[in-house]
Formats: structure tokens, sequence, C-alpha cells
């Protein structure tokens, strides 16, 4: 609360004047919105018109107490910071003032529905005057949030006093502030009446001089007076940030386990003849039960829309396909139509919608991949011809990333016809809403225009805000983060190409600090175009490391089907498997392969068991890096405390992680228990999740980890050891 005489800047003054009534419940003080202060005014300057102009027309744009660099924001603050449901967000801004007198600072945070909580924030570092405060997003649309600072009255006081009372230097003038100040504090509306009680008694026992100056020091620190202090402050020259906006999506949009197949291959049986029939959606449909088992919750499918015929390619990205080969589900188009219809054999509209309620039932979503792109048989040939890009000879010209080449399909000149394609692209979008698709993977986004991105995901999304787009990008990090940043929901990583422990490291720590306000990565272990030297090489060991860091590391990842096959041979000079599924059916014997145990589906399965059980899981930016002496071991942790958990048990999971496949590791562990609730020095019982065993650990910790037997370590922090056992 200000006193008369603050210096309040103007246009703040209504807040010093405003009665502020809250509803205290753990800890959260929750405010009527109608009585949050107004904002002061921020307007930036008018455009220069000379220099007297300038000066005229200058606004201040800082309150008296200064606040910047709010988090979360994006970096130029052009589209809101982005948060999931469920997700604990950091908030964050630096709060300073001039001279030596102590502040405070809180949140004000304000859900879609125009609720308002105030949130404590924490000094983190007194060297850069950086404050923080966690909470937790527990609905989905659009937040705002602004920091609110002021001038921490009693702390300033007591600090004083606490160095000036034991030097015998103003005693009687530091017990006369202190008691004007317990006064003040006790006349606050928002206190309750046994705290207004409290400290008007405390504001006597300050000014009495039959009691020891000690006992009037120590009556102001009393932990009932320091609790009712907390909760209300003693607080003056109040300062609003600017407001800043989080735009807040549902669960999935930020965590979740995929998995991808062709349906094609589901079911698919070969003819005497050796050609192929397809499988079909509802052949497909009977995969389902095997991925729901295993804890996956998105089904991802390639495009299922008519292939052309004209360039098709055949097998292994041969230049010539035989009568019955598939070709690639990315040819779009065909004579039986483009991307809004679907191929004939896997089936008609019914048998999709069957296939879409047949994953729902399993208690999954559908997540379907669109690619805007062309074969030369599709309708938009004939239609749209300003759609592509016509060559000098009068042909048009089709996909390139050299040396790669695809002939089979023509890219959209985004350019030639702006307005036309954008709504073409948007009926298509909204087609498969229509039908049930509430996930969208999409193909090669970075070679469309960002501004194209920008209009229709805000477009689809003001219409449909639990429709979730997935970016695969693998492109320059401005363009990968600039697609993020218009509103694509997830985005493909370099995760695939990070695979030692200083690369994972640095990785890791960029995506859970330097992008977490608006990029969300999704960790597929490989994809039907991906497969790496590290993974062509490792053997199982390396597909149960990946696997083990992808899950554990961020809350989005996903598999392609095969990869608990250990399908690790690749096309020679490529970084594709052989026989790549892209251009022929691939069914596999799932059954053989369970029954002689060369799968890697018991493994896949016990990492979405542990990542449902641990909520600190779920979290991006909870992650910590510890220390090994060994250049090959990985050691993060993440941590939630309990009040963000449905439970309100706090979680730890610390992974220790041999990243080289070939070979036995031994070394020592260090670790900071600080960075997952403990004390610095404190000894704890750690249960590896996939072998039940249990240890005692601390700081320092002996590890062996063998590739072949048990790669990763994945510890929960059980409970914390008494000194003396350890």
């Amino acid at each position: 609360m200000a006193t008369p005489g603050d210096e309040v800047p103007a246009g703040r003054q209504a807040a010093r004047r405003t009665s502020t009534r809250r509803a205290v419940s753990d800890g959260i003080v929750t405010t009527d919105p109608a009585e949050v202060p107004p904002e002061a005014a921020s307007a930036s300057p008018a455009p220069a018109r000379g220099r007297a102009a300038a000066a005229a027309d200058w606004t201040p744009v800082l309150g008296r107490i200064p606040i910047l660099d709010l988090s979360p924001q994006q970096p130029d603050d052009l589209w809101p910071a982005k948060a999931f449901v469920g997700e604990v967000v950091p908030f964050a801004a630096t709060v300073f003032r001039e001279g030596h007198d102590l502040l405070g600072a809180d949140v004000v945070l304000t859900d879609p529905r125009g609720r308002t909580t105030e949130h404590r924030m924490t000094l983190i570092s007194k060297g850069t005057d950086r404050w923080r405060a966690d909470a937790i997003v527990d609905r989905a649309g659009f937040w705002t949030y602004r920091i609110k600072a002021w001038g921490d009255d009693f702390h300033t006081w007591l600090h004083n006093a606490e160095v000036k009372i034991p030097a015998g230097v103003d005693v009687e003038l530091m017990f006369t502030i202190g008691q004007q100040l317990f006064e003040r504090a006790a006349q606050d509306k928002a206190r309750t009446a046994a705290e207004r009680r409290l400290l008007t008694a405390t504001a006597k026992r300050l000014a009495s001089q039959s009691l020891s100056v000690k006992e009037r020091l120590e009556s102001a620190t009393a932990p009932e007076v320091a609790a009712a202090l907390e909760r209300v402050p003693v607080a003056s020259l109040v300062t609003y940030s600017p407001e800043r906006r989080l735009r807040v999506e549902r669960e999935r949009a930020g965590r979740g386990s995929w998995y991808e197949f062709f349906p094609r291959s589901e079911g698919a049986v070969q003819r005497e003849d050796g050609s192929w029939q397809s499988g079909t959606f509802r052949t497909a449909a009977e995969r389902l039960p095997a991925i729901a088992a295993m804890g996956f919750d998105v089904v991802y499918i390639p495009p299922v829309h008519p292939i052309g015929t004209t360039n098709r390619k055949g097998p292994n990205n041969t230049l010539t396909a035989g009568p019955h080969d598939p070709g690639s589900p990315y040819g779009i188009g065909a004579k039986e139509g483009g991307h809004d219809a679907i191929h004939p054999e896997l089936g008609d509209e019914n048998d999709f919608k069957f296939f879409v309620q047949a994953v729902k039932d399993q208690g999954m979503e559908l997540a379907l991949d669109i690619a805007l792109q062309a074969s030369p048989d599709h309708p938009w040939v004939v239609k749209h011809p300003q759609f592509f890009t016509q060559l000098p000879d009068g042909s048009i010209a089709y996909a390139e990333n050299p040396p790669k080449k695809y002939q089979d399909i023509y890219p959209l000149n985004f350019d030639n016809d702006p307005e036309g394609i954008y709504q073409e692209m948007l009926r298509i979008f909204r087609r498969w809403i229509r039908l049930g698709v509430r996930i969208f993977r999409v193909d090669n986004p970075h070679t469309k225009p960002l501004a194209f991105w920008e209009r229709l995901l805000h477009e689809v999304n003001s219409q449909y805000p639990d429709v979730i787009f997935l970016s695969e990008a693998f492109t320059r990090p401005p363009m990968m983060r600039g697609l993020a940043k218009v509103g694509f929901q997830q985005s493909y990583t370099y995760f695939t190409w990070r695979n030692s422990k200083e690369e994972l490291e640095e990785y890791l720590t960029e995506l859970s600090r330097e992008t977490a306000d608006y990029l969300r990565p999704n960790f597929f272990v490989n994809t039907h175009d991906i497969l790496t030297p590290y993974l062509q090489f490792g053997g199982p060991p390396a597909y149960r490391i990946r696997a083990a860091i992808a899950a554990t590391a961020v809350p989005t990842w996903g598999v392609y089907s095969g990869y608990e096959l250990v399908e690790n041979v690749a096309r020679p000079g490529s970084e594709e498997n052989i026989d790549n599924e892209k251009y022929e059916f691939k069914p596999r014997d799932w059954a053989r392969a369970e029954e002689t145990g060369a799968t890697l589906a018991p493994f896949l399965t016990e990492l979405n068991r542990i990542r449902r059980e641990h909520p600190a899981l779920g979290q991006l930016r909870n992650i910590d890096i510890h220390w090994s002496d060994d250049s090959e071991i990985l050691v993060y942790s993440k941590y939630i405390e309990g009040r963000f958990t449905s439970t309100g048990a706090s979680d730890a999971v610390i992974v220790v992680a041999n990243v080289d496949p070939h070979s036995v590791r031994e070394t020592t562990v260090h670790l900071d228990p600080t960075r997952f609730g403990l004390d610095a020095d404190a000894a704890f019982q750690v249960r590896d999740l996939i072998t039940d065993q249990t240890w005692t650990w601390g700081q320092h910790n002996y590890v062996r980890l063998d590739p072949f037997t048990q790669p990763v370590h994945i510890l929960h922090v059980v409970t914390e050891v008494p000194q003396q056992y350890y």
C-alpha cells in the first residue's frame, strides 16, 4: 500500500487509491479483475519530425520502479508466448531501483475467464536483479500477465534496524520508524481482523521502553508477524509493467507420445503374381490396440490421397516404377482427385471416419500428414496452373533439394496467385477438420512463405482452437524458429543429429531455456525419411539410448513404425531405410517378433508408463544438466514441486545415459541436489524405474552402464535419507 507523499507516476494514482479485496489460499492471492489497478501508459514515441517535435512527442515508458525484460515472451514480442494446459510456467522480470531500499514483486496473472491471481516472486540473482515466480496454467485460451513491483518498506526498515540497533546507532529513532510502519500496516483493509490486532500489538511493543531492546526488536520478527507481512506486504511506490499475452493451448499441444505407421502396409497381401494388394483403413485399425498398449496417445499417418502415376517413384527412390508399385504418398493427386480425396485402395470417406473413431476408441488421437505439393496428375495442374512455376519451355518445375530431385512432385508457387492458393489450402484443412482430424503434421512447411502460415494458422485456430500443427522443418534455425513463432504448436528438431554428450547438453539447454516460450520440440527418434548413422551402426543399444533420452528429456516424443524391430539397414549413400516404405508396401510380422522377443516394444511400453507416472517428465522448462567425469555419460534431472501436481507430492527424476552404444562406461556423476528440491549435501534414495533397483545417492555417485544390458538409468528420487546413514 502506498502512503501519502509516495511518488507514484501519473496514470497510476488509481492504483494507489484502489482498495483490493483478496482471498488467500495456499499462498496465492486472488484479486477481483475489476479491482486490478489500470496499466500505466507505455506508448512508443511518435515518429520524429525534427528534434523539437521529437522532444515534444516523447512519452516516458518507465514507472517509478523499473521493470524490464519480462518473460515469457517471444524475442520480438510480435506474437504471444506459448504454453499448454498443465505446464508450469516460469514468469520472470528484471526489477531494480536506485539506492539501497529493498523491493518486492508479484506476477499478476489473468486467465481466459477474467480471474486474476497474484504470485509472489523471488529474487533469484542479486547480481542481475532477476525475479521469478512459477505458476501452473490450467485452462486453454489467452492469458495475460504483468509484473507488479513495490518498495518493501518492512524489510528495508528491518535491515536497517538490525544493523543500527545492535550498534547503538539511532536506536529510539529506528523503533519509532518501526512503530509507525506497523501502525500503517495495521490499517490495510486487505488484512484480517486478527492480523490487524497482531500488528497493532507489535507497534506497541516496539514503542514500549519497559521491554529490553532485544525483546522489542524480536517482536518484529516473530513467525506470526512475518507470515502476516508476507501475505500482505507493507508496500509503497507500487508500479506495474506493461501487459503481456500468453497463449495456452490444450495439453496435447505440448505433451504426448506419437507413433507413425503407414495404413497401406497394415494388412497388405501379396498376390500370386508378386504384386501387392494394399491394406485399408479397416485393416490398419487392427494395429491400433497394439499401439495403444505401448502407451502411445497420438497415431500419425502419412498423406492418404490418390497418388499420381506420372514420374511415379519405384522402390528405393528409383525413377521408374513398375505397374504395381504404389508410389510415394507425397506425390499427391491423380484422376481420382487431389488433397480433398482419399486413395480408393485405402477406402472411402466412411472408412476414414471409421478409422478416426477406432483411434479414439483406443484412447488416442489421429494426426494426419498434409503436404502442400502436387503430382503432375493433380487436378490443380489443369484447373489452377497458376499455382505452379512455369519454365521457359512451357513445362512446370518439379521439386528439387539439390542434389535430391523429386520428379514426381510439383511445388506450389505462392507468389503467382497468393490469394487463390491461400483459399484453396484453407479449404483443404477445413475439410479434414470436418472429418474429425484435430492434429496435422505438415510436410516441409519451410518451403512455403512464413506470412502464409501466419495467416492460415491464425484463421484455423481462431475457428478451431483445439487444432494442433506439427512443423516438419529440418532447416535453418531462423526458419525453424519462425514457423514456431507464427503459430505451429510443435516442431521437429535437430535431435536426430545431436548424439554426443556435449551436443545433447547444449541442445537440451537451448530448447528448455532459450526457445521454450514459443518452440515446443517433438523428439522423433526416427522417421520414414531419417535413419541416422548413430542408429545404422549402433545396434539395439543405440535404439534404447535414443528412445530413453527422447522420452524423458522433453514432453513430446515419437517413433516411426519398425523402430521396435531395430530396422537399421540404410539405402547406400543415404540416411534412410533401404526398401523405404515411402515407395513400397512393408508389412511386418508383429506376432513373430513378439513370440521371439525380437522387439523393443516392451521397452517402449516401459518408457511411456514412466512418462505417465512421473509429472516431472511432462514439463519442458525444468531440465537441469549435471556433470560426469566421462565424456560419454550424459546426466540430467527433471523436477516439479508438489504444489503443481495432482497428488501434492513433488517428483524428481534423474537420467544417466551412456551415449556410447559400443562400450561399457564407468564413471562418477556429480549432482546438484538443490536442482530437485533437496539440500546441497543431502543423501537420498533413488529407484531405477526400469530395473527396480534402489541405491542411496548424494552429490557424487559411481555408475557403470553397459550398453548391451542397461545403457540408461532412469532414477526416481524416492526419499531423503538421514545424513548419519549416508
